[in-house]
Formats: C-alpha cells, sequence, structure tokens
C-alpha cells in the first residue's frame, strides 16, 4: 500500500503514484490509518485498468436515495451485431430517467464503463456514488425479444424489483415505458417513504411519457435511430456516413421524429467538426436538422443543446448559444452532456466561479469521465486555482494515462506553481 504524507490517506492501488487529494506524491506506508481508502475493481481474467479504478474521493461519500445508474444491458443474442440494440435500449433509459424530476442519474461514460467487466453491485455503487443499479439483458431471435430487468441496492445487493419481458420488436416502446415508470415509482417511494399503492402512478406515467418526448412512432426507425447513434459514437469518417444513411432511412419512415432530426443534426456538426465536410455545409446542414427537430419538438433539451455547439462553435453568436443551453438544462437538468455545454459556455462567458461548480455538477454524475476531469482541470487553470487544476488533471490521467494533452497542461501547472522539476519530468 501507498500513504500521502500531507494528508495520510492510504491507497491501496499500487499504480497511483499521487495522491487524488492533494497531488502530494504517495510514499510506501503501513496500512494502520482508517481513512479513505480506494478500491480497485477486477475486470475480466483479473486484469486491472485505470478505467476500473474507483475513487471514493470523487463523489460525496453518502449516495442520496434518488440516485441510480443504468448499466449497459447485456447482448445474449449470441451475435455482436446485436451489441447496438442492447445497447441503445440502456442509453434510451437512462437519457429518459435523466430528465425525470428528483432523480440523479449517472452519466453514460461512466456507467457504460463497466460494460464487460466484472463487479459487484456495491463496487458500482461506490465508483459512482449511486444507491441503485438497473441492470438487464437483451436475447433477440427474429423479430421476437426477451428483456430481462433487475433494480438492485448498491448497499447490500438487495434486490428491488424485477421483471422479463417476452415481446416483439413492434412493443419496444411499451417495455421502456413500463421500465422507466416502475424504477421512477420505486425509487420515489423509497425516497419519500410513501407506499407504492398510494403513490401518483399517473403522474409518474406522465413523466415519463414527457421524458421520452420526440422519440419515433415506428420501431423500424427507432432501430435505424439506434443503429446510427451507434456508428456516430465510433467517430471515423466511414462510420459517420453510416450513421447519416441510417439516420436518413429512419427519417423516411418516420419523418416526425424529433430525435433523429437532432442526432443527424449531430452528425453533420461532427462531419463538419472533424474537417470531413466543409465547415460552411456542414454545419448549415446541422443547422437545417436542428430547426427541423425543433419544430416537430420545441421541448427537445438534446436539440437545444446542439443548436447551442452549432451556435458557439461555428456562427459565433454566444449570446444565443447560452440562451440555447440555457434552455436545454431548464428541460434535462440531469444531463450530463446538457450539463458540460452549460459549463464549456459560461467558461467562455469568462464566468469562471459558475464554470467551476457546473463542472463539478458534471462530475457529480460522471466521475469516471477523463475528458471532464480535464476540462475542471483547464478552467481551475484559467482562474488561476492552480492546487486545484493540478489535482483534477492527475485525476484524468489517472482514468486515462494516454492523454498527452492532460500531461502537457499538468506541466504547465507544476512550473507555475515553481515545481520546475516536477514539471520537466511531466512534461
Amino acid at each position: 500500500m501507498k500513504r500521502c504524507p500531507e494528508c495520510r490517506r492510504d491507497y491501496y492501488d499500487d499504480t497511483l503514484f499521487f495522491c487524488l487529494d492533494d497531488g502530494n506524491r504517495l510514499l510506501d506506508g503501513p496500512g494502520s490509518f482508517e481513512g479513505e481508502k480506494t478500491a480497485i475493481l477486477s475486470s475480466l481474467g483479473g486484469q486491472m485498468d485505470a478505467a476500473t479504478m474507483i475513487h471514493q474521493s470523487t463523489a460525496p461519500s453518502q449516495a442520496g436515495a434518488n440516485s441510480v445508474a443504468v448499466l449497459p444491458f447485456s447482448n445474449l443474442s449470441g451475435d455482436p451485431a446485436n451489441e447496438y440494440l442492447s445497447d441503445g435500449l440502456s442509453e434510451e433509459l437512462l437519457n429518459a430517467l435523466a430528465k425525470i424530476s428528483g432523480l440523479q442519474v449517472a452519466a453514460r461514460t461512466s456507467a457504460f464503463s463497466f460494460k464487460g467487466r466484472l463487479a459487484n453491485v456495491k463496487d458500482i455503487g461506490a465508483a459512482l456514488n449511486v444507491s441503485y443499479v438497473l441492470v438487464g439483458s437483451v436475447r433477440i431471435a427474429g423479430s421476437r425479444m426477451r428483456i430481462s430487468v433487475n433494480l438492485e441496492s448498491t448497499h447490500d445487493g438487495y434486490q428491488l424489483w424485477s421483471e422479463m419481458y417476452d415481446r416483439t420488436l413492434d412493443d419496444i416502446f411499451a417495455v421502456q415505458d413500463d421500465i422507466a415508470r416502475t424504477v421512477v415509482e420505486e425509487l420515489r417511494t423509497r425516497l419519500t417513504g410513501i407506499s407504492a399503492n398510494t403513490i401518483d402512478a399517473a403522474g409518474i406515467g406522465l413523466e415519463v411519457a414527457d421524458a421520452f418526448k420526440g422519440r419515433a412512432t415506428d420501431p423500424e426507425a427507432q432501430r435505424l435511430m439506434l443503429l446510427g447513434r451507434h456508428y456516430l459514437d465510433l467517430t471515423t469518417f466511414d462510420d459517420v456516413q453510416k450513421a447519416i444513411d441510417c439516420f436518413n432511412e429512419a427519417l423516411t419512415l418516420d419523418p416526425n421524429f424529433a430525435l433523429c432530426w437532432a442526432e443527424l443534426g449531430r452528425a453533420f456538426a461532427v462531419q463538419a467538426g472533424s474537417g470531413w465536410n466543409s465547415p460552411a455545409d456542414g454545419f448549415a446542414q446541422a443547422r437545417d436538422a436542428v430547426d427541423r427537430a425543433l419544430s416537430l419538438e420545441p421541448d427537445l433539451a438534446e436539440a437545444h443543446a446542439l443548436s447551442g455547439r452549432i451556435l458557439a462553435a461555428y456562427e459565433w453568436d454566444l449570446y444565443s448559444a447560452e440562451a440555447a443551453y440555457k434552455r436545454a438544462l431548464e428541460l434535462a437538468p440531469g444531463s450530463s452532456t446538457v450539463l458540460d455545454g452549460a459549463c464549456i459556455m459560461a467558461y467562455k462567458m469568462g464566468r469562471l466561479d459558475e464554470a467551476i461548480d457546473l463542472s463539478r455538477r458534471v462530475l457529480e454524475k460522471d466521475p469516471l469521465s477523463s475528458a471532464f476531469w480535464h476540462n475542471l482541470g483547464l478552467i481551475c487553470q484559467v482562474a488561476g486555482r492552480l492546487p486545484e487544476a493540478e489535482k483534477a488533471y492527475r485525476r484524468a490521467l489517472e482514468l486515462a494515462p494516454h492523454r498527452t494533452r492532460t500531461a502537457t497542461m499538468l506541466s504547465i501547472v507544476l512550473f507555475d506553481q515553481e515545481r520546475i522539476d516536477e514539471s520537466l519530468v511531466t512534461f
């Protein structure tokens, strides 16, 4: 084990070199100090990597009774080509629950970091600072699917609710609604102490319907959107074009599919931002798509967030971009993507304290995202809060040691603190 010589926190992971709280180099030490400990999750085959590390100091020590993580559902179909469906179903549920008032939902990056890994629910709860996890599996055979879901407590591993759905692919929307509604009912019951028989089930049903706003009416269009999103997240030249083809095919089937219009706009923005299309053409296409999404569904948070991105990145209308992100934040205050966009806008507008606060709110939901730790480090660095910047950059590197940009910024922070030798070694 190792110990921080300053705060005397013990670490049981020999791959760590610096304290996650104060940045001091760790020293070998005894295990007698009963402070916070860094836990390690074992992945398949007993291997360990930075993405599986749990840093309990990244979030409050006591998870809220309203906090939940949606883990990626297992694909039991025997065909890797169906992976996008099991992942897509999980992500749709996660995004919908994040829009429900009063729920704290772990973000996708952190929740999906456990995909394919062996970890018990208590360890996952500690990593993501949640009280409950939703786990499941999907088995597809022809036009039929079997979805099994469990809601489990991370404190004792107790199963609160489980259900199995044996349906056709055409029933996917009803299954999503039922799962989301039951999760909200269970958590509200435990949070308020109100009996499940008297809780406002009708009101929750309306909230869930509102959270799924903008989705398809045609199941095949929904499937194509999920496949397109899968390709888009791979972010290669060919895959982004495949995503655009999928989105266009989905929109041919369901022209009023607002969320798909927003995803199409995101794909065009990725093309333009990556230099795979001219900025003028790419962002114009993205603008047309997001405007179409908002004309169909004016309260679609994803579309307002994308509009803010286009306004800030290409049109340079920062005040309008800020208004777009503000609206997105009103509609989806629990979305880490929306929070991050609002954080970057506050940073660009020079409101650094607000940006730091928003960045920390993002990390409460996404504590295993190296990119978001890097963003917090950058904002703290610009604000002159160098010790906090150092701590954030080190956490980013613990999660993703290959981030050379983060290591470079850390070396500058060390240099600015006149720790020249450490800066040179880091650089």
